[in-house]
């Protein structure tokens, strides 16, 4: 539905106080007709959401439909506090560099706005215009591959890009966000409209350069090590690249699940669920433990965040060891997130009296509970 009534209004309407007496010629302020008509083909939840944030008619707020550094720097002027970007960021060649060039010119706490089409409503989309279940598999198959394998093959996304400029780009909610999230900007608010999902974040910081993630199915992820270095753990990849730009995100929007692990997290993939079900993802810990970095049993290895949210006792006893592949809370049967804590406070009282026999008893206990299907994983 759109609605040029209403932003026709907002442009034209000028009242002035009854008591101000204001004698001809009267010049009305001046109206962003290329501003006016880029939201007239918006609709009118897409305008209520902006609204939302910003208020799109003011003259620091800067409403463009670009997919290039260069249009943004063509039609954002110095003055602009916020953007409001209708053209989705599936279309954009260099995303990252787009939103850093968006970044450089807003000032802090401004305000972005734009779109994407993730692949769940991209899915959709197509679902409904294929309108039959088998046609729709066999095509969903090569599109995805085209659109979304391919541009994460090394050689082979060249290719992808020479034939498709960038365009059409499927990426998933997660890995949207996490980009943004990056490039130095705060999410302050997402909603799916009109088949896209609009999102509202806020500029808190200069972007994260330098970034090199990773898309392949094996990744590393700094976690900490013993004496309080970190290492680099590796895990066969459950989540979308860029996720662990949202660990804070998710922890503060959601908290932690019974597990000790962000609750609710839609970071994580698909494959990633049956990966992690059946422990498939802690398999490359294997090769931390031939570095000598990690140990069979020991406490989990976290990130800095998760680290500095545990008791200060334990984070001190933590570093004296190196951190395991199986942690206790699976010997232990103690898989929530207080009895993670506990778990390990037992298991490092005991670690500090009798090493190499806490370690042998732990594990017996573990691979026991696990075959027999006491624990799971999360």
């Amino acid at each position: 539905m759109k609605h040029p009534e209403l932003i026709s209004q907002v442009f034209t309407e000028h009242k002035l106080p009854e008591k101000l007496s204001i004698r001809p010629p009267f010049v009305k302020p001046r109206v962003d007709k290329k501003k006016e008509a880029l939201l007239r083909n918006v609709s009118l939840d897409v305008y209520e959401f902006f609204v939302g944030h910003v208020v799109p008619e003011r003259q620091n707020v800067s409403v463009i439909d670009t997919n290039t550094r260069e249009g943004i720097e063509e039609h954002v002027s110095d003055d602009t506090r916020s953007i409001i970007n209708l053209k989705p960021i599936n279309n954009v060649r260099y995303i990252n560099k787009f939103l850093m060039k968006v970044n450089e010119k807003m000032p802090d706490a401004g305000f972005f706005l734009g779109c994407v089409e993730p692949i769940k409503l991209a899915g959709s989309r197509l679902r409904r215009q294929t309108k039959i279940p088998f046609l729709f598999t066999f095509i969903w198959f090569f599109v995805f591959v085209f659109h979304r394998v391919m541009p994460k093959i090394r050689y082979v996304q060249k290719i992808y890009f020479f034939l498709t400029k960038g365009k059409y780009r499927f990426l998933t909610m997660g890995e949207t966000l996490g980009r943004i999230v990056s490039c130095g900007f705060e999410i302050i608010e997402y909603k799916e409209i009109d088949g896209l999902l609009y999102f509202s974040v806020m500029k808190t910081s200069e972007p994260v350069y330098g970034q090199k993630p990773s898309f392949g199915p094996l990744f590393p992820m700094n976690r900490v090590g013993k004496n309080g270095d970190m290492i680099k753990v590796y895990k066969l990849r459950t989540m979308h690249p860029f996720a662990e730009f949202l660990q804070e995100y998710i922890t503060k929007l959601n908290g932690y699940n019974e597990t000790g692990k962000p609750a609710n997290d839609f970071r994580v993939a698909t494959w990633g669920k049956f990966y992690r079900k059946y422990w498939l993802d802690e398999l490359p810990q294997l090769l931390n433990v031939l570095k000598g970095e990690l140990n069979i049993v020991g406490v989990r290895p976290l990130s800095r965040t998760r680290f500095n949210e545990l008791p200060e006792e334990i984070r001190v006893q933590r570093i004296r060891f190196k951190p395991g592949c199986i942690p206790p809370y699976v010997a232990l049967l103690m898989p929530d997130s207080e009895g993670n804590i506990e778990a390990e406070r037992i298991y490092l009282s005991e670690k500090m009296k009798h090493p190499y026999w806490t370690d042998v008893k732990y594990l017996f206990l573990a691979l026991y509970n696990i075959f027999t299907g006491k624990i799971k994983s999360s």
